[in-house]
């Protein structure tokens, strides 16, 4: 899959931060029964790349390795049977190994020189991060003037309340939502309850 199909499978993307609490499979499950198919597990516990391989197993599940910061990470979460890969920021040395890799990239960007250095490289689908820090709907709204055709999944600070304030916008195909499965949760039914209401978000 290109990364915008990926994109545009679900609104919202769950952005998840596991650590063993919870076994990964079956909440890949519950997401994608849910309507949420495409997940992102960052690389940020030692457990994540387990959870890559246990998740991608998971009929309907597109899952994808978050906080992608070095080639070694790259190689590893590919590896482990990541569909996609996310990054914080845009460097040139990861860009090129992602195409080089085919691979489905969205690396990070917050201003309109990232964007270009992006669109220099061959990439027109970046995340937006930090969303709101960066200065939030307004400020992706002002950028996707001069750029209409990029494509973009804003996370960082993005809520269940604040969420359909930045799908209205033309150039964004999804959000990442940390909300979904917060640090410590191990209620699958709680989990499930907050993303059915995630999937039928409108864009």
């Amino acid at each position: 899959m290109t990364i915008d199909q990926i994109m545009r499978a679900a609104p919202v993307i769950p952005v998840l931060v596991l650590d063993g609490t919870l076994d990964p499979a079956t909440l890949a499950g519950t997401l994608v029964d849910a309507g949420l198919p495409v997940v992102e597990v960052t690389l940020r516990t030692p457990q994540a790349l387990e959870a890559i391989r246990a998740m991608a197993a998971v009929p309907g599940a597109i899952v994808g390795a978050g906080t992608v910061l070095n080639a070694i990470a790259m190689d590893q979460a590919i590896d482990a049977g990541a569909q996609f890969l996310v990054s914080p920021g845009l460097t040139q040395a990861l860009a090129k190994r992602a195409i080089d890799r085919n691979v489905a990239y969205l690396p990070g960007v917050a201003t309109a020189s990232d964007i270009m250095r992006g669109l220099a490289l061959g990439l027109d689908r970046f995340k937006f991060f930090p969303a709101e820090a960066a200065g939030g709907v307004a400020a992706l709204k002002a950028l996707s003037l001069p750029f209409a055709n990029v494509g973009f999944c804003p996370t960082g600070g993005i809520t269940a309340e604040s969420a359909a304030d930045w799908l209205v916008l033309p150039t964004v195909r999804c959000i990442g939502g940390s909300w979904l499965v917060p640090p410590g949760e191990t209620d699958l039914a709680a989990i499930a309850a907050r993303a059915r209401p995630a999937a039928a978000l409108a864009r």
